[in-house]
C-alpha cells in the first residue's frame, strides 16, 4: 500500500473535472465583459415606456411624438446601460442625503432602504409635448420659443434602491375624487402645477373656475373626477407689503411681517386635502422687518438705520411659523414641504446678464450648491425636522418632497434666452435677459411628480 498519499486529496479525474469547470468559468466571464462593453452609450438612444402603466396609460404616450438627444455629451462618461429599457447609470450622479427606510413593494415584508434623493438619470419617452398640453405659461415654452436642442427633455430621475413609477394620471385621478390640492407658494408653485396639469391633461382637462386679475392665484376643476386644483401665490408665506410690478420692478422697499402668516392660504388650509408648501428666492430681496407692530431689522437696506439682520434671520422665522401653523391647525390634510430651488445663472444674475446655456446634466464635481441655497437648504431640514417631532404627536401628515439636490444637477432645464419668442430671429448675438431659475416644460420639473406621487400612493414610506 502506498503511504504517501494525501487522504484528502481528489483522485486524477477529479482533477480533470475541475479544470474543466474552472475554465469554462473564465470564459464565461470573458464572455460576458466582450457583450457588456458592447453596449456603450453612443449618440441615439430610444426607450420603450415602462411596461408596468396602465394600458390606457400607455397608448397616450405611444401617440406622442418620439425625440431623443441629438447629442453625444455623455459618451466620455463611463455608464453602464441595462434592460428592460434603456437606463444609463452615473455613479457620479451620487450624492449624500438623508436615508429613508422603506418597504419594497417587490420584496413582500423585507425592509429595503430607499434614498429618493440618491440616484441616476434615465431616458424615457416624454409623457407630454408642448403641443398636447395648453396650460404651458408662454416664458417656459422653450421649444415654441424656438429653443434648438432637445436632450433636456428626456432626462428622469430615478432614485436609488426603489423602483419610482412614472406619475400616472389615471391612478392619481382616481386617488383625488372629491378631494382638493393646492401648491402655495411663489412662481416656482407656478411651475409645479403647470407640470401637474400638463401630465393629468393626458386623461381630462382641467376647467378653469377662478383667478385673480394677475394669473397668479388660479383654481381648475377636474368634473369627472370632483377634483379641485389650485395654486395660491404668497411668495413669502408670511404677510408681506410688496411694491412690485409684473416686471419685478420695486418702487418701494418689501414690508415683511415676520409674525403674521399670509391670510391669503392660511384661510384656505383646512379646506384642503393635500397641500405642497415651498418658500423661496423672494427672500433675498431688500425687506423691512416687522414684529409685534414695529420695525425690528431688514435685508439689505443700506441708509435705513436700521439692523441688518439678513435674509436667513427672516427666512428661519417664516418656516417656524408656517410649520407651527400646520402642526397646530388640527387639520389633518396631507402637507408636503417642497425645498428650495437652486438657479443656475452664471456670469451674473437675472438682471446683470447671467446666463444658462448649458445643455446636459452636471457632472460629479461640476457643481456645488451656492452660499445661499445651502443656507436656506439648512434651515428648512432644521425646521422641518423640530416640527415633524411635535407634529406626529399630534398626528399631523407631513412630508418632505427634497426636490433641492435632483434640480441642481439640471442647468440644462430653463428657459434661458427662451423665455422669450424666438429671441435671436433678427440678431443671433442679441442681448437676452435668461430665465435660470424656472424650468422649460417638458422638462426636470415633471421629475418632481413622480415622487409626489410616489409618496402618496406609498403613504408613510416616506416621511
Amino acid at each position: 500500500m502506498r503511504s504517501g498519499l494525501n487522504p484528502f486529496s481528489p483522485p486524477k479525474h477529479n482533477n480533470v473535472i475541475i479544470k474543466f469547470a474552472v475554465s469554462f468559468l473564465l470564459a464565461g466571464l470573458a464572455f460576458h465583459f466582450l457583450i457588456s462593453d458592447s453596449f456603450r452609450f453612443s449618440s441615439v438612444v430610444e426607450t420603450p415606456v415602462p411596461a408596468n402603466e396602465e394600458a390606457g396609460t400607455e397608448a397616450l404616450v405611444a401617440s406622442l411624438p418620439v425625440e431623443v438627444p441629438l447629442s453625444n455629451d455623455f459618451a466620455a462618461n463611463e455608464s453602464q446601460i441595462s434592460q428592460p429599457g434603456i437606463q444609463i447609470f452615473f455613479p457620479f450622479l451620487f450624492l449624500h442625503m438623508p436615508e429613508y427606510e422603506s418597504k419594497n413593494p417587490d420584496e413582500g415584508s423585507e425592509s429595503a432602504i430607499c434614498l429618493l434623493e440618491i440616484g441616476c438619470l434615465t431616458l424615457r419617452d416624454r409623457f407630454y409635448t408642448n403641443q398636447s398640453c395648453l396650460e404651458i405659461e408662454r416664458h417656459q415654452n422653450c421649444m415654441k420659443n424656438g429653443r434648438p436642442d432637445s436632450g433636456y427633455l428626456h432626462w428622469r430621475w430615478s432614485p436609488r434602491g426603489c423602483n419610482l413609477p412614472r406619475f400616472n394620471p389615471k391612478k392619481f385621478l382616481r386617488l383625488m375624487r372629491n378631494k382638493s390640492w393646492a401648491f402655495i407658494g411663489d412662481s416656482i408653485s407656478r411651475n409645479h402645477v403647470q407640470s401637474m396639469l400638463c401630465i393629468l391633461s393626458r386623461v381630462e382637462r382641467a376647467v378653469e373656475v377662478y383667478h385673480d386679475e394677475e394669473y397668479r392665484s388660479r383654481i381648475w376643476r377636474y368634473p369627472s373626477h370632483n377634483f379641485t386644483l389650485s395654486v395660491i401665490w404668497t411668495p413669502f408665506l408670511v404677510k408681506a407689503d410688496i411694491f412690485e410690478d409684473m416686471n419685478g420692478v420695486s418702487s418701494s422697499e418689501i414690508q415683511l411681517h415676520l409674525d403674521k402668516l399670509d391670510k391669503k392660504w392660511t384661510d384656505q388650509y383646512r379646506n384642503l386635502d393635500y397641500a405642497v408648501i415651498a418658500g423661496g428666492k423672494w427672500f433675498l430681496k431688500t425687506a423691512i422687518y416687522h414684529e409685534n407692530n414695529e420695525a425690528t431689522g431688514c435685508h439689505n437696506c443700506p441708509g435705513k438705520n436700521l439692523i441688518e439682520l439678513g435674509f436667513g434671520y427672516a427666512y428661519r422665522k417664516a418656516m417656524h411659523l408656517v410649520f407651527n401653523f400646520i402642526t397646530n391647525s388640527g387639520h389633518k390634510a396631507h402637507a408636503f414641504f417642497r425645498t428650495t430651488t437652486p438657479d443656475h445663472f452664471e456670469n451674473g444674475e437675472w438682471f446683470s446678464g447671467g446666463t444658462c446655456n448649458r445643455k446636459v446634466p452636471f457632472k460629479e464635481g461640476e457643481i456645488n450648491m451656492n452660499e445661499v441655497d445651502t443656507i436656506m437648504h439648512n434651515i428648512e431640514l432644521e425646521e422641518f425636522k423640530k416640527a415633524t417631532a411635535s407634529g406626529s404627536e399630534k398626528g399631523v401628515i407631513l412630508k418632505l418632497l427634497d426636490t433641492t439636490q435632483l434640480s441642481l444637477l439640471r442647468p440644462d432645464g430653463h428657459p434661458g434666452p427662451y423665455r422669450q419668442f424666438q429671441p435671436f430671429a433678427e440678431d443671433k448675438n442679441a442681448r437676452v435677459q435668461n430665465d435660470c431659475l424656472h424650468w422649460c416644460f417638458p422638462g426636470p420639473i415633471d421629475s418632481w411628480n413622480d415622487l409626489v406621487m410616489e409618496m402618496i400612493v406609498n403613504d408613510g414610506i416616506y416621511q
